[in-house]
């Protein structure tokens, strides 16, 4: 039996921030493209039962990736990723935002920074996911809707795939 690689969880409402780390049992190239590929992202991003379905990728800066997270029921909420900054197999970065099936933002929840950083340990790989929120209630409101606990679902939802390879 396989045994889970740390996740750390840290809210600062200090810096209005939400600092996630995970080590993975997988190589780099695996992580980056896990992260990077819209058939793998589709796999593990949206918690179970929900699933993500990307309409669109385009990565690289000034790229976006547009998707949706469906629901059991048959809902589905879009979303927008907006890369600023691409360092292959080390780090990405994007704004975050709710939107409409065609990618027009929407004021449902504000928009957040997120800033992914991939580093090699051989045999494994560390991801370290910082998201910074304008304000202290944006970052209340993110996690008062469960993004703790979602997030958590997908992450092992990863992990997962990886242990089966």
């Amino acid at each position: 039996m396989k045994t889970a690689l740390p996740f750390e969880f840290i809210v600062n409402k200090e810096l209005n921030t939400v600092q996630v780390t995970k080590e993975f049992a997988a190589n780099l190239d695996q992580v980056w493209e896990a992260f990077t590929n819209p058939e793998i992202l589709d796999q593990w991003w949206a918690p179970k039962p929900w699933r993500a379905k990307t309409k669109s990728l385009e990565f690289k800066i000034g790229g976006r990736r547009l998707y949706a997270m469906c629901g059991p029921e048959g809902e589905e909420h879009w979303a927008l990723a907006d890369f600023t900054a691409v360092k292959p197999k080390t780090n990405f970065k994007y704004l975050d935002a709710f939107c409409d099936s065609m990618g027009n933002l929407t004021d449902e929840l504000p928009r957040s920074e997120w800033n992914i950083d991939f580093i090699d340990k051989g045999k494994s790989t560390l991801v370290s996911i910082t998201i910074q929120h304008k304000t202290l209630s944006d970052l209340e409101k993110i996690i008062q809707l469960g993004f703790k606990e979602g997030f958590a679902i997908a992450i092992n939802g990863l992990e997962e795939i990886f242990s089966a390879v």
